[in-house]
C-alpha cells in the first residue's frame, strides 16, 4: 500500500509469547475470547497508511500489504511500545493519590489514574503507600497482528466519510467539496458530544493529511426540537 492511501482493516491482536487475544475488530473472535464488550462496535479499523496513526512495526508491515490477503506479522516491543522503564512506576502516598481521584468509592487495582497530567495505572496498595505505572498496557510485549486489509477506499467522499465516522464514532456526516476546500454539516447527535471541540481540531489534521485539503469547515445545523423532546 502507499502511503496516503486510505484503508479498511480487520484485525486480530495477540501477545505474541502466549497467544493471549488483547483486541480485535472480529466481533466472533472476541466472545470466543471472553473480550466481548457489550456496546462496543465491532466494525473494521480505518486508517490512512502511513499517517502514523499506528505503531511503527503494523505500519511498516502496511506499506508491504495487498489487499485481500491474510497477513501475519510479529512486533518486537521496539517498534511497538517499548520496553518497560522502572521510572515510569512510582510510588505515592495515600493521601496525595487521593487529592487525583474523582471517585474514590471506585478505586481498586487496575484502576485508571492521573495525576500531574499523566495516566497510570494502580498497581498496588499496602500500609498508605499506592504503586502507580505509567507504561503503556502493552510496554515489553512482543505482539502479533493476523489482519487483512478488506477494502481501499477510493472516491474523495467516500474517503472523507470513512475518516470522520472512524475517528468520532457518529455517522450520517454530510461532505461537499470545493475545490481543495470542504464543508462538513455535522449529524445531530455530534452536537451534543462533549468532546465535539476535540474531535473537530483532530479531523482537520486528519483530513488534511489524507485528502489534501486546505480549508475545513464544519456547518452545526440545529434543527428544533418537538414539544415532546423539550418536555
Amino acid at each position: 500500500m502507499e502511503e496516503g492511501t486510505i484503508v479498511k482493516i480487520d484485525y486480530d491482536l495477540f501477545n505474541a509469547e502466549n497467544s493471549t487475544l488483547i483486541e480485535t475488530t472480529r466481533e466472533e473472535n472476541a466472545k470466543e475470547n471472553d473480550i466481548h464488550k457489550e456496546g462496543q462496535k465491532y466494525t473494521p479499523m480505518t486508517i490512512v497508511v502511513g499517517s502514523g496513526q499506528l505503531i511503527e512495526g503494523f505500519e511498516e508491515s502496511l506499506l508491504e500489504a495487498k489487499a485481500d490477503k491474510d497477513i501475519e506479522v510479529e512486533i518486537p516491543p521496539e517498534k511497538a511500545y517499548g520496553e518497560r522503564k522502572s521510572e515510569d512506576v512510582e510510588t505515592y502516598g495515600m493521601d496525595k493519590l487521593m487529592r487525583y481521584v474523582r471517585d474514590p468509592e471506585s478505586l481498586g487495582i487496575g484502576s485508571s489514574v492521573e495525576i500531574n497530567g499523566r495516566t497510570g495505572i494502580l498497581k498496588y496498595v499496602a500500609a498508605g503507600r499506592a504503586r502507580v505505572d505509567y507504561n503503556h498496557p502493552l510496554a515489553g510485549q512482543t505482539l502479533k497482528y493476523n489482519y487483512k486489509i478488506v477494502e481501499v477506499i477510493k472516491s474523495k467522499k467516500e474517503k472523507a466519510n470513512a475518516i470522520l465516522e472512524s475517528q468520532t464514532g457518529h455517522q450520517n456526516f454530510s461532505v461537499n467539496f470545493k475545490g481543495n476546500d470542504m464543508t462538513i454539516e455535522l449529524p445531530q447527535e455530534m452536537l451534543f458530544d462533549p468532546n465535539s471541540s476535540m474531535l473537530k481540531f483532530r479531523l482537520v489534521s486528519s483530513l488534511r493529511d489524507g485528502l489534501g485539503v486546505e480549508k475545513v469547515s464544519f456547518l452545526e445545523v440545529h434543527e428544533p426540537r418537538s414539544i415532546s423532546e423539550e418536555e
